[in-house]
């Protein structure tokens, strides 16, 4: 285990509490989206002078981002007015919102892009005993191409695309279920191809690799599952259980998937020591945490939950975002 410094950081000046919601790891630096309506891209090294892109959001409240294209900083948000808008950051602040999705009135949860397979989708929160997954073709109308009603009970809270295959989408929902689809298949009866029954309402879940998926729960219970046909019967091949007894903290913000297939690393805080750590999860026979290689990030954003992070493995840079307002980068000792 060993911890990095804050080198930098910028705080949003508002007299009202903001939170940073989420970053984005793009090519060019992090972008933020935050409570105040703002999307934000920071150059990654100076971070204290204030964000060069700061364009205010139309969705009434914003909920979600999502990358489209990291290299060409192209970006989807999403509210709960239901729009979802696509932006190009390299633009003029008045030129930067390219596409606008239409087409649906229900607050959006969840967004998942490709842009290999040209497409957006969003997932929308419970409302008239109904929750979507809608999905835009983005080269065609700003309509949706698909619209299924009826693949989760509950709000649609998580959505992301398979690692290597554009036409599979994995969703998770308040209804307990991960979902795998086959976007090429329109008859809603027949686009399920897998379902993993997490028991708990899903906060996060994404592809680790080609067959395996994590599903994390809103009480932070951790379980992974396998996609292969020798699973077929959904169940968890590793239930890691509650996440706060396991690594000793108060709570998971995410897990990310490493870009080379070799495991994940899992960001868990402690607002009690005021402490962040990234944990590894590894693969070689079976899955395990690396706690030797833990990377701590001492004092984080005090007491305060830290909503996001990513890191740059090139820079050696980890960034962090929380409900403190701040964004900060951190580095190992020189």
């Amino acid at each position: 285990m060993y911890s990095l410094t804050c080198i930098d950081g910028y705080k949003i000046p508002v007299r009202e509490e903001v939170y940073v919601l989420d970053i984005l790891p793009l090519t060019s630096g992090p972008a933020t989206i935050s409570s105040d309506q703002k999307l934000s891209l920071f150059n990654p090294a100076n971070l204290s002078a204030g964000p060069p892109v700061n364009l205010l959001t139309r969705h009434g409240n914003i909920t979600c981002a999502k990358v489209f294209h990291a290299g060409n900083a192209i970006v989807c948000t999403a509210g709960e007015d239901g729009s979802v808008s696509m932006w190009d950051l390299r633009q003029d602040a008045r030129q930067a919102e390219v596409a606008r999705l239409t087409d649906n009135r229900y607050p959006v949860l969840s967004l998942a892009c490709s842009s290999a397979g040209f497409s957006v989708v969003a997932g929308t929160e419970l409302q008239d005993h109904q929750a979507s997954i809608l999905v835009w073709d983005v080269r065609s109308t700003p309509t949706p191409k698909l619209h299924y009603k009826e693949v989760h009970s509950d709000d649609v809270t998580e959505l992301n695309f398979h690692p290597s295959d554009h036409n599979i989408l994995l969703s998770g929902s308040t209804d307990g279920l991960v979902n795998i689809c086959d976007t090429r298949i329109t008859d809603e009866d027949e686009v399920i191809i897998q379902t993993f029954n997490h028991d708990s309402s899903i906060h996060h879940a994404a592809f680790l690799n080609d067959t395996e998926v994590f599903a994390l729960s809103h009480d932070e219970k951790l379980a992974l599952y396998d996609v292969a046909e020798s699973h077929e019967n959904g169940a968890a091949t590793v239930d890691f259980g509650d996440m706060r007894e396991v690594l000793g903290c108060q709570y998971i913000a995410n897990v990310f998937a490493k870009s080379n297939s070799a495991g994940a690393v899992i960001g868990a805080g402690t607002h009690d020591k005021q402490s962040f750590e990234m944990v590894y999860l590894t693969k070689s026979q079976a899955w395990n945490f690396d706690r030797d290689s833990s990377v701590v990030l001492p004092g984080a954003h005090s007491s305060e939950i830290v909503r996001s992070f990513c890191f740059y493995d090139e820079a050696q840079t980890v960034f962090s975002a929380g409900e403190d307002g701040y964004i900060k980068a951190w580095r190992p000792n020189a």
